[in-house]
């Protein structure tokens, strides 16, 4: 039996506990009022495992057998051996109250989570984590069960338990024996009730670090020379979830001397800098991007630094500054670092603006990397490409994601960013004084690297897998 191509549900696999699952080497196919079918061992005594758990389940069990190999990589898979103490699998909310939503928080932060969300739709509630950009369905609730569930939540971020018309926003301290970082909470409004993520922030910076986020040497010296000019902007484009605030508070750390004044405006404050005035924004009360960087130029800054510029208002301000002899560091959402001109000029910014002021321009995304446990090698079909796409170099044979018990059987372990940086000279500025936005020709011969090229690189070392990189190559 190809146990891969089995969709486990969640309900049936959260009603039993981790502890039963290792125990009875036992996985829930099937579940309802009368009956109850599981994967089971090959080497157990099936007829005596029927009977001691028709007692545990109050039901009748049917027993289908599985070679240990396969169980063991489904017992892996669905009940997360190495993840200590804290346990999935386990319908613990009814049963333990505040308790569950501590264990969820914790076991989301052990598997290095970034977001969970908690959904409620007609016929069910459930809870998904994303896990190194992927979206993993990890609970179904009971509809009776949530409200208690969002109502606690919001009480732990001080939010309004009786407003469930309007969206709300919030911050949780949440400490983790003696780990202690943030969450920020969101909660939003649906059909069918409050749908709630929670952002899970890491308050240590001491791992950030701009010789590990991931920049090629020759990226690494361009960038490096754009932060140590006294003035000017440097820009960081990407989606959201691209790493561009790791990026930035990687350059602020190096940035960050006695010599140097530095302030910031966030949304939210994601990692605390010693050293560094930290303001978070709050536009309820007026406290904006812009409105804080008109501030920020009478407290006799030398780096600034802005979340995101997000509307004329905010870009103008930041123009301001890099005029006045400030160095400025913030993200814009463009699919590509030269795309932050026109992103730019579209906010009214004058083009001899930009290029008076514009310093860097870098563009970022995460890309998925293969776990070295288990990845496979394999013939590469050119097919697999997109249309029309030219390849950098010729790949005879690429690795493919399989899946083992370190990785959590997702074939992929960790992220890592690529880059393309593109540092402003005088035939650059000159490029954008004349509106010319196609300069591909003056970038080759810089030898700049664009993101498609980067990622194939990655490709090609066998680092990752052409399913990650195939949304860039439509950028080459």
């Amino acid at each position: 039996m190809n146990t891969a191509e089995i969709d486990f549900n969640p309900a049936y696999l959260q009603a039993i506990s981790k502890d039963q699952a290792w125990h009875y080497r036992i996985i829930p196919r099937y579940s309802s009022e009368s009956v109850v079918t599981l994967f089971c061992d090959q080497e157990s005594d099936s007829s005596a495992l029927t009977e001691e758990l028709e007692i545990v389940f109050g039901k009748k069990v049917e027993l289908e057998i599985l070679s240990s190999a396969s169980l063991n990589t489904l017992l892996n898979k669905h009940y997360l051996k190495e993840s200590g103490q804290h346990q999935f699998g386990k319908s613990s909310l009814a049963m333990e109250g505040d308790g569950f939503l501590n264990e969820l928080i914790r076991e989301a932060r052990n598997l290095k989570s970034s977001d969970i969300h908690i959904e409620i739709y007609e016929e069910k509630c459930r809870v998904r984590i994303r896990i190194d950009g992927m979206m993993v369905e990890r609970y179904v609730l009971k509809k009776s069960e949530y409200p208690a569930l969002i109502n606690k939540i919001k009480i732990m971020a001080n939010l309004d338990i009786a407003e469930k018309r309007l969206p709300q926003d919030g911050r949780i301290n949440f400490k983790n024996g003696e780990e202690q970082f943030d969450i920020r909470v969101s909660v939003l409004p649906t059909l069918h009730g409050e749908k709630v993520v929670l952002r899970l922030l890491n308050n240590n910076a001491a791992n950030i670090d701009l010789e590990h986020v991931g920049f090629s040497v020759f990226d690494r010296e361009n960038y490096m020379q754009g932060i140590r000019r006294p003035n000017g902007i440097i820009l960081i484009s990407g989606p959201t979830g691209s790493g561009k605030t790791t990026t930035l508070y990687a350059t602020l750390k190096y940035l960050n001397k006695e010599t140097r004044n530095i302030l910031t405006i966030e949304d939210p404050i994601e990692y605390t800098l010693q050293g560094i005035n930290q303001v978070q924004l709050k536009e309820s009360i007026g406290l904006t991007f812009a409105s804080a960087l008109r501030t920020f130029l009478r407290q006799d800054p030398d780096v600034i630094m802005v979340g995101e510029i997000r509307d004329p208002e905010t870009a103008n301000m930041a123009i301001r500054a890099a005029l006045t002899g400030h160095l400025v560091l913030s993200t814009v959402h463009t699919n590509s670092a030269w795309g932050t001109v026109s992103r730019l000029m579209d906010m009214g910014i004058p083009s001899f603006l930009v290029a008076n002021t514009l310093n860097t321009s870098v563009a970022q995304r995460l890309l998925r990397l293969l776990c070295n446990n288990c990845k496979m090698e394999m013939e590469f079909d050119p097919a697999s490409y997109p249309k029309q796409f030219k390849p950098f170099a010729p790949v005879k044979h690429h690795f493919v994601a399989r899946g083992c018990e370190k990785c959590y059987h997702t074939g992929y372990s960790g992220r890592k960013a690529v880059y393309e940086v593109i540092p402003l000279d005088h035939e650059l500025t000159q490029e954008i004084k004349h509106g010319n936005m196609y300069i591909n020709t003056l970038l080759e011969a810089r030898g700049i690297k664009t993101l498609a090229e980067n990622a194939f690189a990655l490709f090609a070392a066998g680092e990752t897998t052409i399913e990650e990189i195939y949304p860039l190559l439509f950028t080459n």
